[in-house]
């Protein structure tokens, strides 16, 4: 289902003259419709007004009053930004075409999500099935890739993939001649089969074998660029091949140097080939936000947005992939004097990273003691993190960590790593104790021990906005589960709720765990209300 997620007036509007000319509504003069009475009767401005007050599912309900009150319903200053939500499915197309046909050549900010609901297995049946499975099924078929075996075709994946080509089609072609737009922000979670590049060499030749669609949505895009008069923010995340290197070339000079938010991130991207270089985002000498793949965030970028002739960032969001790590390098990136420099020319920066199913070693190698670190994601199906980097984490960025999620998908559900093996103190005690800002904390598939937890809620007290721990995570001692006067889940909750000064109870379905969404899109949302909150 299309869902409208946000259309906010910026003002209250009326109707100007030269609108009937538009199709907006009848020209001054002709504001009363006809003979008609009640509500049919109203001027047109007066309808736009009313309609200015109302949210956008109820002035699409408002406007089937009568044909006078549609009319009016999509004046342009209604409909500043259009933020949608989509299925990848056939039934979405007349719907998004209608809405775009009538917005898409207006409308100031436009943010879509093109949302695969359920993922289909490989096997070619239907079945959703949650990320690990997902990333399951990816790792089968790359295995059977690296074999010389093309990975099995499932139908329903070849219909998404379909579907999704002619959805981007209609957003983009809608929108190619808007020299009014100000935000663009794209993001399609289907993309999730990428991580070992089996969709493109496989599924899109089937959906597209000659590359056509995939040639002209890169073409509109580059168009939509080379139109545009005011871009101010551009965010494109997991578009499947949406943007190619070349695609920032298509920016005028003047546009590029006014850009304030730029988010380009694609883990199908092949070999070192990156989506912007070092060259090219010199031209973005007023950027206060950026979101990258780590392995394309080089020691040379960090140089250019250093430099003096830069305004100073303040939002970093950077995504840390074993799939970029595997099939790229860490050899270029920065290095702590290269995130000194940075800092001293832009002292506000706050860096967001999010890990995805990276090894400890290499998590050592990349968190630098000068990041200025605010929030950091582990997310694995396979990798788990070690006590020594969330003690590292502890140690170096106890002046800037506010966020902290650990999140492990494990399979064997038998047992949990245990972070606090073979040390004098928890790893997670030491964070609460040493970063005196941390206000989310977030665990599951972590073992979380019961007195442990009751440390932490007392070491940040009420400061501690959110703490999330799944049911499943948290274990007791012995002691505490011998003793038979005290029931130790209750004390636990009890003695939790005292600490934090509120009602406190343990996550027990992990899927209303607010963090606990497939990685990807949590990242891409967490990135862009980091950004907006400049």
């Amino acid at each position: 289902m299309l869902l409208f997620l946000s259309q906010e007036p910026e003002a209250r509007p009326g109707l100007p003259p030269g609108a009937a000319a538009a199709g907006l509504g009848p020209a001054p003069g002709m504001s009363v419709c006809g003979e008609a009475v009640g509500a049919g009767s109203l001027p047109s401005e007066l309808v736009v007004h009313i309609f200015s007050f109302l949210a956008g599912p109820d002035r699409l309900r408002a406007s089937a009053a009568c044909s006078h009150w549609r009319e009016c319903l999509f004046y342009p200053a209604l409909w500043p930004r259009l933020r949608l939500s989509l299925r990848v499915s056939p039934a979405e197309r007349p719907r998004l075409e209608f809405l775009m046909r009538k917005c898409g050549w207006f409308v100031r900010e436009l943010r879509v999500q093109f949302a695969a609901d359920n993922y289909p297995s490989s096997g070619g049946g239907g079945g959703g099935g949650g990320g690990a499975a997902v990333a399951a099924a990816a790792s089968e078929g790359a295995a059977a890739a690296g074999d010389g075996e093309a990975p099995p075709l499932c139908p329903r994946w070849l219909d998404l993939l379909r579907t999704y080509l002619e959805l981007v089609l209609c957003v983009l072609s809608s929108v190619r001649n808007n020299r009014n737009l100000q935000k663009l922000s794209l993001f399609g979670d289907i993309s999730i089969l990428q991580q070992h590049g089996s969709i493109s060499n496989t599924y899109l030749g089937k959906v597209d074998p000659d590359g056509k669609k995939i040639k002209q949505i890169q073409q509109l895009f580059e168009e939509i660029l080379g139109n545009s008069r005011q871009l101010k923010w551009l965010s494109c995340g997991f578009m499947l091949q949406i943007v190619t290197p070349t695609s920032l070339s298509s920016l005028s000079n003047p546009i590029a140097n006014t850009m304030e938010h730029l988010s380009l991130l694609d883990n199908h991207i092949p070999g070192n080939t990156t989506l912007i270089t070092a060259v090219e985002l010199e031209r973005f000498v007023n950027l206060r936000s950026l979101a990258l793949d780590f392995c394309d965030f080089t020691a040379e970028m960090a140089r250019v947005l250093a430099d003096s002739n830069h305004v100073p960032l303040h939002r970093l969001s950077l995504l840390v992939h074993s799939v970029s790590i595997m099939h790229k390098s860490l050899d270029s990136m920065p290095e702590d004097e290269n995130w000194k420099a940075l800092t001293r020319n832009s002292t506000n920066l706050r860096v967001y990273i999010m890990a995805f199913d990276v090894k400890s070693d290499d998590m050592l190698r990349i968190l630098k003691p000068s990041i200025p670190l605010e929030r950091i994601h582990f997310d694995s199906y396979i990798t788990c993190v070690s006590g020594a980097v969330v003690d590292l984490i502890s140690r170096q960025y106890d002046k800037f960590l506010t966020h902290f999620i650990l999140m492990n998908d494990v399979i064997d559900m038998s047992g949990f790593p245990d972070l606090s093996d073979n040390r004098n103190e928890d790893p997670l005690v030491l964070l609460a104790w040493r970063c005196t800002r941390l206000s989310l904390l977030a665990v599951h598939g972590y073992t979380v021990w019961a007195h442990n937890l009751i440390a932490i809620a007392r070491l940040r007290g009420s400061d501690l906005k959110v703490l999330e721990v799944t049911e499943e995570s948290i274990d007791f001692d012995q002691g505490e589960l011998a003793d038979q006067d005290v029931d130790p889940v209750h004390n636990l909750i009890e003695q939790v709720s005292l600490g934090l000064g509120r009602p406190w109870h343990a996550v027990m379905d992990i899927e209303v765990l607010s963090v606990f969404t497939e990685p990807t899109c949590h990242f891409y949302r967490e990135m862009q209300s980091f950004s907006e909150g400049i």
